[in-house]
């Protein structure tokens, strides 16, 4: 077998001596991650184009236009929780130095260019925790003390490291107990109706104070999980109870603290229910003048088409993974090659059905998949061992470099069409001129196809699970 992927590597980087130019002066380099060679975003070297103008049937390809466009990225990027900021000052300063540059350095890197973050506890906490007193509707004792310590330290490093700002956004997952129906922050309960005003006031107050420590707050998401009863922080609401915080609390009150730039984002849960909650709320005017768009997270069934739906109904709103991973946690797990697949598979449906951005969940984890106060550990694209001071880098985090590093906040997707479905493929126009092509290939078989575009193509070996991205440049 390794005799047999040293040829498809070769055939990979070959170039056709005899081709002629794409155009004047463009020319594509390919980058390759794959599972049984080693290669981890490895430049694999130049391609030539020559002409074309018809394929066969009998040729597989991957069909390029960019001619037709479509939505513009927001920015790609994971969850900065109290869990991944904790786990990075375990670390030595050396390890967090190293893991802020392979994130969010564009060239070091993979470039992450969007980041979540929790309000109060969630279950990626040591333990739950608000920012007022009992009982203190008024928010007079509001502090983010907590925050100060682990959380905002980390964004102030990872704005730094990126040397550009990039897109926060910001999630509760439940308001404090005393504001809920059930007395809890877990298992939960509902928002009490005499509450709304001051929970809306509490959105203002955390963006307020997170942007005098020196973390600019892009958008918020209304609350996480809406539709789960969960053991850990969780806080339930219809569709009807979500659109009317909306258009009754939050977005007057975010206007009229002058943060009515901030991106109202409805939804934050899994794709199987999603266009119900958007019809409800999006068929109101008066809540969908308040919200920019739609987060979505990746669990229980795919669903993938439910983000087309949504965006064939709705097209002028936007529409964002906010939340995956995978797991349990199981460290014999960590090299599984299933854990980068999974992302590179729902990467490619979310943008192919109008995602704009793409935001993973904790950043970093430690050696046990946490810390986590009600045990629900996973797995991160990075996990960092506490006691030994190392960092592992999972096959996940090359995937979405795949994507990150070569897909830019500003790019417009374009059309990349597979002829067999043993190829996903995506791919996308960057405000610089440059044209990242994405092509996964999970299959148990080495996959050649023609990278086609305007009649002229170059052959690519897409070798047996692996995804490799394809940068044209002019």
């Amino acid at each position: 077998m390794k005799h047999s992927t040293t040829l498809l590597l070769s055939a990979l980087t070959a170039v056709l001596a005899c081709a002629s130019p794409l155009r004047a002066g463009v020319t594509g380099t390919v980058t390759l991650t794959d599972r049984d060679s080693g290669h981890r975003l490895s430049s694999m070297g130049a391609l030539a184009f020559a002409p074309l103008p018809q394929p066969t049937e009998k040729q597989q390809c991957v069909f390029v236009d960019p001619t037709k466009t479509f939505q513009s990225l927001v920015g790609i990027g994971g969850a900065i929780t109290d869990a991944a900021a904790e786990t990075f000052f375990k670390l030595p300063p050396a390890r967090r130095a190293e893991l802020l540059r392979a994130y969010f350095d564009p060239r070091a890197g993979i470039g992450y260019s969007l980041v979540r973050t929790n309000i109060n506890s969630c279950d990626f906490s040591s333990g739950s925790y608000t920012y007022v007193a009992d009982g203190d509707k008024d928010l007079k004792t509001f502090d983010i003390a907590h925050d100060l310590r682990y959380r905002i330290p980390m964004l102030r490093e990872a704005l730094a490291a990126a040397g550009r700002p990039f897109p926060i956004f910001v999630s509760p997952w439940s308001p404090p107990a005393w504001m809920k129906t059930n007395g809890d922050m877990l298992h939960g309960g509902s928002l009490k109706p005499e509450y709304a005003d001051a929970w809306a006031r509490y959105f203002v107050k955390f963006i307020d104070a997170y942007q005098a420590n020196g973390v600019p707050i892009w958008g918020l998401t209304v609350q996480n999980e809406p539709m789960a009863v969960q053991i850990w922080e969780s806080c339930v609401y219809t569709a009807a109870q979500e659109r009317d915080f909306v258009k009754n609390h939050l977005g007057p009150v975010l206007h009229a603290a002058g943060l009515g730039d901030k991106k109202i984002i409805v939804w934050d849960h899994n794709r199987t229910q999603m266009y119900q909650r958007v019809e409800t709320i999006l068929d109101d005017p008066d809540a969908a003048k308040y919200v920019w768009g739609v987060g979505f997270h990746w669990y229980v069934d795919p669903c993938y088409g439910n983000v087309e739906r949504v965006h064939e109904a709705f097209p002028a709103t936007h529409l964002m993974l906010t939340e995956g991973c995978n797991g349990p946690f199981d460290p014999k797990g960590l090299d599984d090659w299933k854990l980068g697949e999974t992302y590179g598979t729902a990467m490619i449906h979310d943008f192919n059905n109008g995602a704009d951005g793409w935001t993973d969940w904790n950043i970093l984890l430690d050696q046990h998949g946490g810390p986590n106060h009600v045990g629900n550990f996973c797995f991160a694209p990075v996990h960092g061992d506490t006691s030994a001071g190392t960092l592992h880098f999972t096959n996940a985090f090359y995937y979405i470099g795949q994507f990150s590093k070569f897909i830019r906040p500003g790019a417009r997707r374009i059309v990349s069409s597979a002829t067999v479905d043993r190829l996903l493929t995506t791919a996308f126009l960057n405000t610089d001129g440059s044209i990242a092509v994405v092509v996964m290939n999970p299959s148990d078989q080495p996959q050649p196809f023609n990278l086609w575009i305007h009649g002229e193509a170059a052959p690519v070996t897409s070798p047996e699970h692996s995804i490799l991205t394809v940068l044209l440049r002019e």
